[in-house]
C-alpha cells in the first residue's frame, strides 16, 4: 500500500474494543504551524520550587536518594492532589447514580536537581535510579494502605501534555479503584491467554522481531499480503524493546516492554533498570532528533494490587507507553472515540531507526 495515502482504521491488538484510523492525507491539510516551546535550559531557578537548595518552598521529603546530602531524586506529597487521604465523606446523590470516596495518595517525584534538563539528557545510571524510585514508592504505598488497588505513575512534560511545571518530574497516584484503562488491558490479554495459550504482549513482541510474516484469507487459504513485521521495532536493548504500536493512537507514539515475560513491575530488578534506562534514553533522542523539542505524557501500565492478581500474572506484560503530544484531539475523536493518526507507524518507526544515537 502507498504509504503515502494510507485510510485504515486499525483495530487495537490489545484491547479489541478500541481502534485508531490511519489517515496519512490528513496530514496534508492546511493548518497553521507554530513553532515548538522552547525549553527552559537553566541549570537552576531560583524561584522554582523543585530546583536543589528551594527545599522550603515544597511540602515536607517524603523519600528522597540518597537519604543524606545533596538529593538526586526527591519525591514529596502533592500540594493540590487530585486524591488524597483527608477522608472526606463523599456526597450521596439520589437514584442509580454512585459514588466512591476520593481516596487515595498523589505525590511528585522530583526526577532530576537539574531544572531544565530533557530526558534524553539524564545519564543511564540516573534513568535506572528512577525507575527504582517508581518501584520503590509503589512497593510502599501498597504494603502501608490495603485501600489502594492501583497506582499509576506518569511523566507530564510540556503545556500540551498538561505539565504545569517547567522542571522535569513524574507523578505517582495510588488510587481505590484500578482505572478502566488498565482493566480493559488486563481483561482483554487474559481472554488471549485462554484462547491461545501465550501472553499477547510477548506474541507481539515476537512479531516485532520477525523479518516477514503472511497474511492468509481464512476462507479459501489465498495468500493476501506479506506484512514486515520487524518494521514496528524501533529500539532494543539486552533485555527490553522499544516498538511502534501497530495501532498507533499518537504520530510518534512508543511502547517499551521487558523482552521476556514479566507482568509485574514490582518484580523488576537493577538489571532490568539498567537496561531499560539504555532503551528510554535511546528512544527519547530519536524522537527528539526527529520531532524536536517533544512534549509528551509517559506512564506505567503494571498489575493491579488486588487478591487474584496472580490470576493475571502468566497474561499480562507490564510497559510503558510514551505519548508525544504533536497534535489536538479534534471533535471526531472527541466525540467518537477514535483517534486520528495522520502517520502511518510503519513510516513513523522508519524515521526514527534512521537517527544515529551516539552512547
Amino acid at each position: 500500500m502507498d504509504n503515502a495515502n494510507i485510510r485504515e482504521i486499525r483495530i487495537d491488538p490489545i484491547v479489541p474494543t478500541q481502534s485508531v484510523l490511519i489517515s496519512t492525507a490528513r496530514g496534508n491539510r492546511p493548518r497553521r504551524d507554530e513553532a515548538p516551546p522552547a525549553r527552559d535550559e537553566r541549570a537552576f531557578v531560583e524561584t522554582c520550587p523543585f530546583c536543589r537548595g528551594n527545599e522550603d518552598l515544597t511540602p515536607p521529603v517524603a523519600y528522597q536518594v540518597p537519604a543524606r546530602d545533596e538529593w538526586e531524586i526527591r519525591v514529596v506529597k502533592n500540594p493540590f492532589p487530585i486524591l488524597a487521604d483527608d477522608q472526606l465523606p463523599p456526597g450521596l446523590p439520589p437514584g442509580i447514580q454512585q459514588v466512591i470516596e476520593g481516596y487515595g495518595h498523589h505525590e511528585v517525584i522530583i526526577d532530576h536537581f537539574n531544572h531544565g534538563i530533557a530526558l534524553h539528557q539524564f545519564s543511564e545510571r540516573h534513568l535506572a535510579l528512577l525507575f527504582t524510585v517508581y518501584r520503590d514508592r509503589m512497593r510502599f504505598l501498597y504494603n502501608a494502605d490495603p485501600r489502594i488497588k492501583y497506582i499509576l505513575v506518569f511523566k507530564n512534560f510540556g503545556k500540551s501534555a498538561g505539565g504545569s511545571m517547567a522542571h522535569t518530574h513524574s507523578q505517582l497516584i495510588a488510587m481505590p479503584i484500578v482505572p478502566h484503562n488498565v482493566y480493559d488491558e488486563v481483561q482483554s490479554s487474559l481472554l488471549f491467554y485462554k484462547k491461545s495459550g501465550a501472553c499477547i504482549f510477548c506474541t507481539l513482541i515476537n512479531e516485532a522481531m520477525t523479518l516477514e510474516t503472511t497474511a492468509y484469507d481464512r476462507r479459501d487459504g489465498e495468500k493476501l499480503q506479506n506484512y514486515e513485521t520487524a518494521k514496528y521495532l524501533v529500539e532494543r536493548g539486552r533485555k527490553f524493546v522499544a516498538v511502534k504500536p501497530f495501532a498507533s493512537r499518537y504520530e510518534w507514539e512508543v511502547h517499551i516492554l521487558p523482552m521476556e515475560h514479566q507482568g509485574n513491575f514490582l518484580e523488576a530488578g537493577a538489571d532490568d533498570f539498567a537496561d531499560l534506562a539504555r532503551v528510554l534514553r535511546r528512544t527519547m533522542a530519536r524522537l527528539h532528533a526527529v520531532v524536536g523539542e517533544l512534549q509528551y505524557n509517559y506512564f506505567l501500565h503494571t498489575l493491579p494490587h488486588q487478591e487474584n492478581s496472580s490470576d493475571f500474572a502468566d497474561s499480562f506484560h507490564w510497559h510503558l507507553e510514551i505519548c508525544p503530544r504533536t497534535s489536538i484531539p479534534s471533535g471526531f475523536e472527541l466525540g467518537s472515540g477514535l483517534f486520528v493518526n495522520s502517520i502511518s507507524p510503519e513510516e513513523a518507526a522508519a524515521k526514527l531507526r534512521r537517527v544515529v544515537i551516539e552512547d
